[in-house]
């Protein structure tokens, strides 16, 4: 076949090739546009290499970052970091040996858990999880799970981490183990996220959950209770700071760890989690101090470390509320003697009517009678005392004479208090003509 000369001149330059597909043609331009600005930006006046750190930078192992090691069972493995804050060592105000006298009684009336008297504290579970997020839900993983417990070594702690997704039944199988050898479980808001999260996953996993089971205090509830009136908020690390001594630097911000958790599993560089797993230590060995702080202050009152009257006061209703007036005796009684004013006369109040309601009358009138002495016009003394003298020693004219001194009072302008007051003085009035 002949093979014409304009044939042989487009094969030879080329021109006779198959012509791109449209998609091929598309790669290359912004192939060809990526190029350009390349060049571009690489001619820009004060460019600066990016920078050689995270992600960039050499991976370094979590062994580097901490004391611990991985773990394999059954179920497949996960890493474990281990730590001790010996006996004679402070965590704040207080050395860790202190944990040895923690008052079980009053840890009982903290949790509301009468079986926890009959337990030590070396029985206790301290538990806090580091999660993917706060939604909770079955989407949501506690990578890692840091438990603590007091025994003659000192303070023991454990973190327990998954580094992937795939370690977790390993990690709650470990957890499992450490959980059954305890018997009572200590959380900080721990019954309303961590030990629900904690149970829907052992479900999801096919495993037994043993913390379900176990007598529970919830730290939370209680702070909140006992010192939530002086403070801003009930975080723990606001705790650590205005009860303990304890200010952390350098911790990492709660917010940011589910991020850093999925840095980690992008990169795994030890040192995106050394915050995390320090950050969570010292939650769990906060626990222990705070229990002991708050067990302190319903079990000694005034005499014990570092105690606010008003502390003490608050630690005083608990026990009234719990039904142990002969407590909360002892605490009101101590706080009257001191030298807060303020305290010692809200002592007395609630003292009067632990008083009242045991029907200790001499002992409840002697303190309405020395707060009237003190201030003519205290309203409760006032109302206290007039309807013990009306219900009780049926002397109507004392009591119509307290109510009228309480009406004279300036301080009693409020429409609610003064109606009360009328109908009372009324009442009485009639009850004196009457008889």
């Amino acid at each position: 076949m002949k093979v014409s000369v304009t044939d042989r001149l487009k094969r030879l330059t080329g021109e006779n090739k198959p012509q791109a597909s449209a998609e091929d043609q598309k790669r290359a331009q912004l192939d060809d546009l990526r190029r350009r600005i390349e060049s571009i930006l690489e001619r820009r006046p004060g460019q600066t290499p990016p920078p050689s750190n995270e992600p960039r930078r050499q991976p370094i192992e979590l062994m580097a970052v901490t004391r611990g090691e991985e773990i394999v069972n059954r179920f497949g493995k996960f890493f474990v970091a281990h730590d001790c804050v010996e006996q004679g060592a402070f965590y704040g105000r207080n050395r860790i040996r202190e944990l040895a006298a923690l008052n079980m009684d009053a840890a009982a009336v903290l949790a509301g858990e009468p079986r926890l008297a009959a337990l030590t504290h070396g029985d206790a579970l301290y538990l806090d999880t580091e999660t993917t997020g706060l939604a909770g839900g079955t989407g949501t993983l506690a990578f890692l799970v840091g438990v603590g417990w007091y025994d003659e070594t000192g303070f023991v702690t454990q973190r327990l981490f998954a580094r992937d997704f795939t370690e977790e039944p390993a990690m709650l199988a470990h957890l499992a183990e450490l959980a059954r050898a305890k018997k009572w479980l200590v959380t900080f808001n721990g019954k309303t996220f961590d030990v629900g999260l904690l149970a829907a996953r052992f479900t999801m996993n096919r495993l037994d959950d043993p913390l379900g089971a176990l007598p529970h205090l919830d730290l939370l509830h209680p702070a909140r209770r006992l010192l939530g009136h002086r403070l801003e908020n009930a975080r723990l690390v606001t705790l650590e700071e205005q009860t303990l001594g304890l200010r952390r630097e350098g911790d990492i911000p709660g917010s940011e760890i589910p991020q850093r958790y999925f840095d980690w599993l992008r990169c795994r560089d030890a040192r995106l989690v050394a915050e995390i797993l320090e950050h969570n230590r010292l939650d769990v060995i906060s626990m222990a101090m705070l229990a002991l702080h708050l067990t302190r202050l319903l079990a000694e009152g005034v005499q014990a470390q570092d105690a606010e009257p008003a502390d003490v006061l608050a630690a005083a209703r608990m026990q009234v509320e719990r039904g142990d007036a002969e407590r909360a005796r002892c605490l009101l009684e101590a706080l009257t003697a001191g030298e807060n004013a303020h305290a010692a006369g809200d002592a007395r109040r609630l003292l009067s009517l632990v008083h009242k309601r045991a029907e200790r009358w001499d002992e409840a009138v002697q303190l309405w009678e020395a707060l009237l002495t003190a201030d003519p016009g205290d309203l409760f003394a006032g109302v206290e005392l007039a309807k013990f003298c009306e219900h009780r020693a049926k002397d109507h004219a004392r009591a119509a004479a307290l109510v009228e001194r309480l009406l004279d009072d300036p301080r009693h302008a409020e429409p609610e208090t003064r109606a009360e007051l009328r109908h009372r003085l009324a009442r009485l009035r009639r009850r004196s003509v009457d008889k």
